[in-house]
């Protein structure tokens, strides 16, 4: 069952089902990641042991999988990470505060996520267009905006069907790389390791905390679904085995892309990176195939690439959304399409602020948005799902965690290690914009009188009352 917050106003259809969930999350997954960040990972502990940063975003990302699946499935509305850690803090008091900060950070840390696929997307269309300049690049990075804004402007059944074809063409991209590495791999290129690859200092530590920042942004997005979870056929059931197939099953094509690729690619021609990292898949096709099946698969990259920041786009329209049918942001992104029944408004503004971002280097983005969203939403869903446990023990629960509670342990522990082996001015940024957005949630509560400033939930009509 809903939580009350979400049954009342305009309703969302229920049309999505787990082929087009998992499709949702995977294609958001693969997307443009392991195809512009090898030359990043590599980078980071200068040579093939980065892959160990793999590894560790494994150990990370599955168990808060888990977490995800176990919120989604008890709590089955819009919004996500919005609606857990408001339900989790408790909604009239401390959940208020966590809900607030989400939204806020999200606002940077989401546009700035989709904006990594459209830079990406501009890499390989340079490998395509040798000549391509800034200025040109950035009339792409519009133009394909605003296509995936049109795309997503119509009804969530269509929307279904365009989320599986996108789906396809990514495990074909990925599935002819895998085949194509797997032919020719070389293991003396592969594991062609510096001398003292494996020696452990802090050098060793901060590095590898960087390989594994890389790989956990190439794993997000296995939780995208969540945030339409209002619009999901059966969500106790589709909701947490989209999530956890999403998870294992590209897990298991990461490894294949970059073997494949380090395994063909000697990784010294791409190490150390720079703010345009080299479009390997490319390099990799041209070498084994020639220029013409590398140019057709660098259109299969972009296709890959087109369908991660669509994916993106649907679901994190639906935050500002489900906050604003809460009272906790603009009620204008509250508003459905009058005809087809999504929030526009919302879909819009994260669009073009995605747009704006997309103007930044690669790297900055990736760190940016990883920093700003551990705190609150990682961290936070790791507090929340054992509050829950703790104080709403009725809650029906249609997926239950395994290994509790050394899972949730497990993952709090990895975004611990993720967040501490940050560079100090990345940690200090991200600090800053949650204590600045605390700052505006108490002028925000003071202004329309809401908890800490309220002497009872009831003054509040019940809406956010225990």
């Amino acid at each position: 069952m809903l939580p009350a917050t979400q049954t009342e106003g305009p309703q969302l259809e229920r049309r999505f089902g787990l082929v087009q969930a998992t499709a949702l999350n995977m294609t958001n997954m693969i997307g443009i990641g392991p195809f512009i960040t090898i030359p990043v990972l590599m980078s980071a502990m200068n040579g093939p042991q980065a892959m160990l940063g793999w590894l560790i975003a494994v150990l990370i990302t599955v168990p808060d999988a888990m977490i995800w699946a176990e919120l989604s499935a008890a709590l089955p509305g819009s919004g996500g990470s919005y609606l857990y850690l408001k339900e989790g803090f408790g909604k009239s008091r401390w959940g208020r505060l966590m809900a607030f900060l989400f939204v806020w950070q999200f606002i940077l840390s989401g546009p700035l996520e989709i904006a990594s696929g459209y830079i990406g997307l501009t890499q390989y269309l340079k490998y395509m267009w040798p000549s391509l300049t800034v200025g040109e690049g950035h009339a792409v990075i519009v133009g394909t905006g605003l296509l995936a804004i049109a795309l997503l402007y119509r009804k969530i059944e269509f929307i279904g069907r365009i989320t599986v074809a996108l789906w396809v063409g990514t495990l074909v991209t990925s599935i002819a790389v895998m085949v194509t590495g797997a032919l020719h791999f070389n293991p003396r290129l592969a594991f062609d390791f510096p001398p003292g690859a494996f020696d452990f200092s802090v050098g060793f530590l901060m590095g590898l905390g960087a390989a594994a920042r890389v790989g956990v942004y190439d794993y997000l997005g296995y939780y995208d679904v969540c945030y339409i979870g209002q619009e999901v056929k059966d969500p106790g059931r589709v909701l947490p085995r989209s999530i956890i197939t999403s998870i294992l099953c590209v897990a298991l094509i990461y490894v294949g892309i970059n073997l494949s690729i380090i395994g063909i690619v000697p990784w010294r021609e791409f190490v150390p990176v720079t703010d345009t990292p080299a479009p390997v898949v490319s390099i990799l096709m041209e070498r084994i195939h020639g220029k013409k099946v590398a140019l057709f698969f660098t259109l299969m990259v972009l296709w890959t690439a087109f369908g991660s920041v669509f994916a993106l786009l649907l679901g994190y329209s639906r935050i500002p959304y489900a906050a604003a049918l809460d009272g906790c942001f603009f009620k204008v992104f509250g508003k459905l399409h009058p005809t087809k029944g999504f929030p526009h408004v919302s879909l819009v503004v994260i669009g073009l602020i995605s747009i704006v971002c997309s103007f930044l280097p690669l790297l900055t983005v990736i760190d940016a948005l990883l920093v700003t969203r551990i705190v609150v939403q990682f961290i936070g869903q790791v507090a929340a799902v054992i509050l829950l446990r703790k104080h709403r023990p009725d809650l029906h629960r249609p997926y239950k965690i395994w290994l509790y509670p050394i899972t949730p342990l497990m993952a709090l522990a990895g975004w611990l290690f993720i967040f501490g082996t940050t560079e100090a001015r990345l940690i200090l940024y991200g600090l800053l914009t949650l204590a600045l957005g605390a700052v505006f949630f108490v002028l925000w509560a003071k202004a329309s009188r809401q908890w800490p400033f309220q002497t009872s939930a009831v003054e509040e009509g019940g809406r956010f009352s225990e």
